[in-house]
């Protein structure tokens, strides 16, 4: 993460007047199994996306299917923001996007299995309307169809 005084002045200006949202409520939902009987899915804002696949836009509220086998390396990293900084994923996309250390916890019996995909969005969205009525909703019904009982979300 970038320090808001180191950087761009125009960044730094459109960050420190940027308008948060906040919301009332939370689509969080109790654990009703113990975690190592849970099927876990990965989702991250970091805007990874597989060569075969489109890199994601700036604002772009769309969403990557990634698969559960897939190598981390062969991982893009395609986030846009000026003020995210790339240099820790760059050397470990697990820094972002956990999988690797979830087939740790798979292998080790701390969590019951991974699902067999996973999701990654854009992160920085500063028009969030399709995504917050659209693509994430789309998402968690995707999850919900395969049986996934936590996703873990990776901010960035």
């Amino acid at each position: 993460m970038a320090f808001l005084r180191k950087l761009d002045h125009i960044i730094h200006f459109f960050m420190k007047f940027y308008r948060i949202r906040r919301y009332k409520t939370s689509p969080n939902t109790p654990l009703r199994l113990p975690l190592n009987e849970c099927k876990v899915a990965l989702i991250t804002t970091a805007g990874f996306y597989l060569p075969e696949q489109n890199p994601f836009d700036s604002n772009d509220c769309s969403y990557r299917e990634i698969p559960n086998s897939i190598q981390t390396q062969a991982l893009s990293d395609g986030h846009k923001s000026e003020a995210y900084d790339k240099r820790g994923t760059e050397i470990d996309v697990n820094l972002a996007f956990p999988l690797d250390r979830f087939r740790e916890l798979e292998s080790e019996g701390k969590i019951g299995s991974l699902n067999y995909r996973h999701f990654s969005f854009m992160g920085s969205i500063t028009r969030p309307k399709q995504l917050i009525t659209q693509t994430a909703p789309e998402v968690a019904q995707l999850l919900k169809d395969d049986g996934v009982d936590v996703a873990f979300l990776t901010p960035v």
